[in-house]
This record gives C-alpha cells, sequence and structure tokens, in this order.
C-alpha cells in the first residue's frame, strides 16, 4: 500500500472518497466498487482525511470510530494500492472545482471517483455530488455515486454504530460494521495490579476524540504470533485499583502470558458481558474475572 504526500500518481486509478471513520458496510460497498474498476485496468485507490484531525463535521463536534492506523489496516486488507490522506487543515479553503481538478485528476489521476449519494466536499462542505458529475465532465473523470445503505431498515452510519457502541451493543455495532469492531495500539504499562492477582493484562488507550464504547466487560479475542485467544477486554477506569484515570482498554487474554509492552495487538470484540463496577476486595474482583473469562470463552467457542 502507497501512501501518496508530495508525489502525484502516474497510474490511472478509482478513487473512493470519504472519511471512512468505522469502515462500516457502507463504507465498504463504496470501496468495493471502486475496487471493481481493477477489472477494467485502473489502480484502486482512496482519497481520505487524516482521521485526528477533523474536529468538526457539518458544524457539530466530531469523534470518530476508528484511528489512521486502523483505517489502513482495513484498506491493506481490502487491497487499496494508493492513499492520499492529508490534514484537513490543507484543504479546507480549497473550493470543490479546485479538489476536483488538483486532487482527484491531477494528484490521484482519477478516472474514477465513487462516493456515497451524501458526500460533501470544497471549502465549507458547499459542493454535492451533481457538482461532483459537473467538475468530473470538465476535467476527464467519471462519477458512481452509491445509495445510502440500510440493514432491517436501519439506515447504515458512522452515526449508529457510535450509538451501538455507547450504548455496549456490539453485536448490532458488528452487523453494521460488516466485521467486528475492534481496537488495535501499542500496548503500554500498567500498574501491574493484574500480574499480583494471576491475571496479567495488557493496557491499550483510545485517542483523543475515538469514541469510547461503554464501560464494562467484554468477550473478546486476540490474535497474537498467528494464533488466535479468547480475552475479556475491560472499557473503564478500573475502580477497583485506580482513581482519576483516562478510560482505557485493559484486556487479559486466556492462557497467554507473554510481555507484549511496545507491541500493536489487535482486539476484537464479541459481546458485552456487564457493566464496570468497584467490588470490594481484590478477591472478589479475581473471582469475577475467573467467571468473565469463562464466559467469554463460551462465546468465543461458538462465534
Amino acid at each position: 500500500m502507497n501512501f501518496i504526500n508530495d508525489d502525484n500518481i502516474r497510474e490511472k486509478t478509482a478513487v473512493a472518497l470519504g472519511i471512512f471513520d468505522g469502515v462500516h458496510l457502507g463504507h465498504r460497498d463504496i470501496l468495493n466498487k471502486a475496487k471493481e474498476y481493477t477489472d477494467k485496468g485502473l489502480e484502486f485507490a482512496v482519497f481520505t482525511f487524516r482521521t485526528s484531525s477533523v474536529e468538526k463535521k457539518h458544524g457539530n463536534p466530531y469523534e470518530y470510530i476508528y484511528t489512521e492506523n486502523q483505517k489502513n489496516y482495513i484498506f491493506s486488507e481490502m487491497g487499496v494500492k494508493y492513499i492520499y490522506s492529508p490534514d484537513i487543515e490543507q484543504l479546507k479553503n480549497m473550493s470543490g472545482e479546485e479538489f476536483s481538478q488538483k486532487i482527484l485528476r491531477e494528484k490521484m489521476n482519477a478516472q474514477v471517483v465513487v462516493c456515497g449519494e451524501n458526500f460533501r466536499f470544497g471549502k465549507g462542505a458547499s459542493c454535492g455530488v451533481r457538482d461532483l458529475e459537473t467538475f468530473g465532465k470538465k476535467y476527464g473523470f467519471e462519477v458512481c455515486v452509491r445509495k445510502i445503505l440500510e440493514r432491517d431498515g436501519i439506515k447504515i452510519s458512522s452515526g449508529q454504530i457510535k450509538e451501538y457502541l455507547k450504548n455496549g451493543e456490539i453485536s448490532k455495532a458488528n452487523e453494521l460494521l460488516g466485521k467486528k469492531y475492534f481496537i488495535m495500539g501499542e500496548v503500554v504499562t500498567g500498574n501491574r495490579i493484574g500480574r499480583t492477582i494471576n491475571f496479567p493484562t495488557l493496557n491499550q488507550l483510545f485517542d483523543i476524540r475515538q469514541t469510547i464504547p461503554k464501560k464494562g466487560a467484554y468477550a473478546a479475542c486476540c490474535e497474537i504470533s498467528g494464533d488466535e485467544y479468547s480475552a475479556v477486554t475491560n472499557i473503564g477506569v478500573k475502580p477497583t485499583v485506580e482513581k482519576n484515570i483516562k478510560p482505557l482498554a485493559e484486556t487479559h487474554i486466556s492462557g497467554f502470558s507473554s510481555d507484549l509492552y511496545g507491541k500493536n495487538v489487535k482486539v476484537d470484540f464479541i459481546e458485552f458481558l456487564r457493566e464496570e463496577r468497584k467490588f470490594p476486595s481484590l478477591e472478589q474482583l479475581k473471582n469475577q474475572i475467573e467467571h468473565d473469562l469463562n464466559r467469554a470463552k463460551e462465546l468465543y467457542l461458538s462465534k
């Protein structure tokens, strides 16, 4: 996968357009349509914005489902060859026509661009898909517009998925994502309390403005060095052992105790188990973790 910065793409491309903050089923429909054009000799490319650079959308504070690294991981899985992902500040004052000419046609060498029917672009999000079609005719690229998808009468959107995550409705979120919701990031050093009760954990932080799922314990699974493990991930602030810390993801992996500090680990979420709560003692916390691990293993084996 090639990240485009100062250079222009020489090969002719089909470009998928969007922020793609969740790479959900609707986003995947746009991406897969762009990928279809590889059968016609075009290269599969994506234009998006660096996720953390988007602070507002439609005038409202913006939070995102997946980080830039998570998005790129999915793009790589889907076979994207080229990605142009600038900070929004770089292009926010560019008109819709300038974007079409300088970015899509000249920089990305687009022959086809694919977007959702609600795609907006240009300074102040002043342009829509009809404008894009007009600019496409002027600058020599075809525009393919995809309808917003629905699942069981519910429009597939990042907003709906964020709501599910905040309510702990992981199964519903997973349905709209088309894949299991996951976290992926560097394992950071914790307080090592887990080791004192024989439950060592790996700790991962959320990015600023990233959507944080409902606090509590989740059945999860991890892939490490090609092997998959059942796990329990707790989202929260560890009220039994700590005070006044930012929410994090704390995962215990069944049957795994090697040191993972500093490594990037992907954790898939299967199901919400219970809400976060403070336990009177570490012994009671240990008993609950044992119960959670057994339940998580059942769900993992039945997935």
